[in-house]
């Protein structure tokens, strides 16, 4: 009997080892959910320059003008005597015309600019007619190397023991950067102030930015340096007020005191190698911003008790 149900158990085992089914293929991979493309990023609104900005960031200004900007801070320091492109601006003695650079492209479309120059014809003595000769050559070679940005721009020309500058109230402005120690030793310096303010429309402005000397001391201007209270009186003598004081030209490194006056420091460095590196830290020199203003007549000014304003003879 065992040799009969023998090869039953085997065929048995068999079946019970092989499977009853064939294994079920594989699953296929699931498709990747698609990838959201995000959409562009929108472009940066462009930055409007105002006029003033434009004419800064100008690229027919000399780079070495560019590099003083950080000492000279144009777009504050116009901005706090209220220069935008309509005006009429008088700029007394630009020399190399550093603010030409700014001022004569920001009026051209819409305002004027006006440089004030010194006579040639008029200077005391030959040795300063040849300067102010060549000052003068080398700023109208300048206006006319760039006549698209210049060409609008305006030369007057003035006696320096008598100046004048235009037809009585006919600027908005009129500005005179780091001058004004230069009429102080002759004794000028009321003269120019009278013509400042003859020249501006009542309601101009007159701004002024000068190396600036100790409050308490009395130089005479051979330093470059003088103090605030000289320009408020030279303009307050001439009729004028004082509207605002501003820190924006301040240098609080600047001693003040150099063996060669504001000479001693940047852009001229007049003692060379001689502390040099001293000077180059400090910079250029500390200098006030002052904005004053020629006030306007009172309404019934000049005219008659009793008579008719309407009627007032002009």
């Amino acid at each position: 009997m065992f040799k009969k149900t023998l090869p039953f158990l085997i065929v048995a085992a068999l079946a019970a080892c092989s499977p009853s089914e064939p294994p079920a293929p594989a699953a296929a991979p699931a498709e990747p959910a698609p990838v959201a493309t995000p959409a562009p990023a929108p472009a940066p609104a462009e930055v409007v320059k105002s006029p003033l900005e434009t004419a800064i960031a100008g690229t027919w200004r000399s780079p070495e003008n560019v590099a003083r900007d950080r000492f000279r801070n144009p777009a504050e320091t116009l901005g706090f005597f209220g220069v935008d492109g309509s005006q009429s601006v008088l700029e007394i003695t630009p020399g190399g015309g550093w603010y030409t650079e700014i001022l004569a492209p920001l009026l051209k479309a819409n305002g004027r600019y006006i440089a004030a120059v010194v006579d040639p014809a008029k200077a005391a003595n030959e040795r300063a007619a040849e300067y102010y000769g060549n000052a003068l050559k080398a700023f109208q070679e300048k206006l006319a190397g760039n006549v698209e940005i210049y060409g609008a721009a305006q030369v007057v020309q003035f006696d320096p023991a008598a100046p004048a500058f235009g037809a009585p109230g006919s600027v908005d402005v009129v500005l005179t950067f780091r001058n004004v120690h230069n009429w102080m030793p002759s004794g000028a310096a009321p003269a120019y102030f009278k013509g400042f303010y003859d020249v501006l429309s009542n309601g101009g402005t007159l701004g002024i930015v000068e190396h600036r000397a100790a409050e308490g001391t009395e130089p005479d201007g051979r330093s470059g340096y003088v103090t605030e209270a000289q320009v408020i009186a030279l303009a307050t003598e001439a009729g004028f007020q004082l509207v605002e004081k501003s820190e924006i030209n301040a240098n609080p490194k600047d001693t003040r005191d150099h063996a060669n006056g504001v000479w001693s420091l940047p852009p001229v460095l007049r003692g060379g190698d001689e502390d040099r590196a001293k000077f180059e830290a400090i910079g250029e020199s500390d200098r006030m911003t002052l904005r004053f203003v020629k006030p306007a007549p009172a309404a019934d000014e000049d005219v008659s008790e009793g008579e008719n304003p309407a009627n007032a003879k002009t």
